[in-house]
């Protein structure tokens, strides 16, 4: 049983068939995306690679409903995006996603527990409390927990929003860049707490970035040229992910 068939036995959170975007029109006409076909198991920790241009930053906003798809269709569990109004995205992000930008995005006034219980509390929602102890100790917060943000390194202010991001048990997270603001030691760290929620969480992850050494984490790497999706690896090495990334490049 080859991978690719293993890989769609396995429950699928996010799936994505013949995904277009199209910006702008006639002579200024971009194609960002030109039919992506690609599915995501779930408890499964992905990363999205690819040169400059490639159309990356965009299949994520489209998985994640940040952005319309121009065609195709992109699926949550067994919600079909396609369709769905402002009310029901935001819902949906609410509901079923959970963000990491290289941005930390923490308020500044709230501490580092308020930080990763607010989703919850807009949501109107009580947290797991066995939960909330379990991704603590996770990623390491227990002495942290009453600081603002000002008062926390960067990788610590980064591992309060991949706690805030686990805490309301997504379906999918959503990490755009998200070592890109940190050191290489506290890139490392928040990396390997992503990749300890999939392993002990079950947590399903989709992360861009432009790493080898982060896209390395991950059980899977996909590859992007021109908008297509043109290779990807199983369980890759720092590397395999630069060596396919130099071919992509030439």
């Amino acid at each position: 049983m080859t991978i690719t068939e293993t890989r769609r036995q396995a429950p699928q959170s996010v799936v994505a068939r013949a995904l277009t975007k199209v910006y702008g029109q006639g002579d200024a006409q971009v194609h960002a995306l030109r039919g992506v076909d690609v599915s995501f198991a779930t408890g499964a920790f992905t990363a999205i690679m690819g040169p400059s241009g490639s159309g990356k930053s965009t299949l994520m906003h489209c998985l994640a409903g940040l952005d319309s798809s121009t065609s195709g269709s992109v699926h949550i569990g067994d919600v079909e995006l396609t369709g769905l109004n402002d009310k029901q995205l935001t819902l949906l992000r609410r509901e079923r996603i959970g963000f990491i930008f290289q941005a930390f995005n923490l308020l500044p006034t709230l501490t580092a527990e308020q930080n990763i219980r607010l989703p919850l509390e807009i949501a109107g929602r009580q947290a797991d409390q066995m939960l909330f102890d379990r991704v603590i100790e996770t990623v390491g917060l227990r002495d942290r927990l009453g600081h603002k943000p000002t008062e926390l390194s960067g990788g610590q202010q980064q591992r309060v929003a991949v706690a805030r991001a686990l805490i309301s048990k997504p379906q999918v997270i959503f990490a755009d860049e998200p070592t890109g603001n940190l050191d290489s030691r506290s890139g490392a760290e928040v990396l390997s707490f992503l990749r300890t929620s999939v392993r002990e969480l079950g947590q399903t992850i989709v992360m861009v970035t432009h790493d080898p050494v982060a896209a390395a984490y991950a059980d899977r790497v996909i590859f992007l040229r021109d908008g297509m999706l043109v290779s990807e690896l199983a369980q890759p090495s720092p590397q395999s992910v630069l060596d396919t990334l130099m071919k992509l490049e030439g």
